[in-house]
């Protein structure tokens, strides 16, 4: 376990929210309150919750002060209690639902080996490996990470892909060891490119941009709150089929829980620690939020940073990407509320949903979790993005580079 002040962003995060909902629930009040808090946090508009209360979904991009950088929140109402919540996402942390989720794990107290036994390399990673250097790498890693594989792996040997699976697999576990033990000092420096990306620069960027995460982490809890416990606090690994390349993430993610006189209330924070492609950092905040009445809410944000959005194309990439965010974003959040409100399957708690209804259902029915939809949204939207530069660049007779292709 981090200790508390290496988990403190976390934790004011958590209690401003909580507290916030607290606030609404320990007066007995309507749902105005907690809509005045959203408001003036979350930038959700008047109309916004006209259209809430006639069942609609409500999704919205935040602004961003980076260009390298998408925010996102959604907002959907649930009639369905705190503890369907938490075991459908539980679940969705513990299991693969969806041919596009190849592999998930988790990371046990104690970290080990055999916690990735499910993990495997994609045979095109492993041939980039080979000719792997720092500052050109088609693989997200750091310096150190790089120059193993050229030291450890012998390239010329029959088992070369066996050997290099291993050692991807052993230089994770000792990175997630290492953040267990150090927290954000132990938080990797990307060298796949000229010039580091830091993603504990990137993550404290992502924590002070302007908009709804900035003005949770600001907040300065008070000497009298009680200090807000983790119900959960573990650290998850995906493997994603989706855009040219397969992704492999690790995220940490704390769930919080604090009983209130009209329910529970519930957070799930979950940070990006590593990705081999694309994203630099992630920061994404689930809430579910009990009000007076039969009905609940289900609040999220999500905030990245991602290598594709600048350079060529910039406007029309992010044009892309925003439009396949917000798609995916509400895909997500009405499969989420439709699971919730539909009894359960006789022993199983999965609900069926009929996949050949419409292209959302058919891409998203099956993962849970909301923290993969900005992983899985940003890859869809890469995939034309690599095939239109590519057939622009070679109509313009110009080749990529290396680093364009990752």
């Amino acid at each position: 376990m981090l200790t508390r002040m290496r988990h403190l962003p976390v934790f004011m995060l958590a209690c401003t929210l909580l507290a916030a909902a607290a606030s609404t629930t320990d007066g007995q009040t309507s749902l105005a309150e907690l809509q005045q808090v959203l408001q003036q946090k979350a930038a959700f508009a008047e109309t916004d919750f006209a259209a809430l209360q006639r069942g609609e979904t409500i999704t919205r991009l935040a602004p961003v002060q980076d260009k390298s950088e998408l925010a996102v929140s959604g907002l959907v109402s649930l009639r369905a209690s705190a503890e369907d919540f938490l075991r459908s996402y539980r679940e969705s942390l513990a299991h693969s639902n969806n041919a596009a989720v190849l592999a998930v794990g988790q990371f046990g107290t104690m970290p080990a080996l055999s916690d990735l036994q499910d993990l495997t390399l994609e045979p095109s990673d492993i041939e980039d490996l080979k000719s792997c250097a720092v500052g050109n790498c088609r693989l997200k890693l750091s310096a150190a990470m790089i120059e193993r594989f050229a030291r450890e792996i012998n390239w010329q040997a029959p088992d070369y892909a066996q050997q290099a699976t291993q050692l991807f697999k052993t230089m994770l576990l000792e990175y997630v060891r290492d953040y267990r033990a150090r927290g954000e000092a132990a938080l990797i420096e990307y060298n796949d490119k000229q010039g580091e990306v830091r993603v504990a620069d990137e993550s404290r960027a992502i924590g002070s941009a302007s908009g709804y995460l900035n003005d949770l982490l600001a907040t300065v809890t008070t000497p009298q709150r009680s200090e807000l416990q983790p119900l959960e606090d573990l650290i998850v690994w995906s493997k994603i089929k989706f855009g040219l390349k397969p992704v492999i993430a690790v995220n940490h993610v704390t769930i919080y829980k604090r009983d209130r006189q009209l329910g529970p209330q519930v957070l799930a924070v979950s940070k990006q620690i590593y990705a081999d492609h694309y994203f630099n950092s992630s920061l994404a905040l689930t809430a579910f939020v009990t009000v007076a009445g039969p009905t609940s809410y289900l609040v999220y944000e999500n905030r990245s940073r991602a290598d594709g959005l600048e350079g060529p194309f910039s406007k029309f990439k992010r044009g892309l990407v925003e439009k396949k965010v917000l798609a995916g974003l509400q895909g997500i959040l009405e499969h989420t509320k439709l699971s919730l409100e539909a009894p359960l399957n006789t022993g199983d708690s999965a609900v069926s949903v009929n996949t050949s209804g419409g292209w959302k259902q058919r891409l998203f029915g099956g993962i849970r979790p909301l923290l993969w939809f900005m992983i899985i949204s940003g890859l869809i939207a890469l995939v034309a993005l690599r095939n239109y530069e590519g057939k622009t660049s070679r109509t313009a007779g110009v080749k990529l580079k290396p680093e364009e292709s990752k």
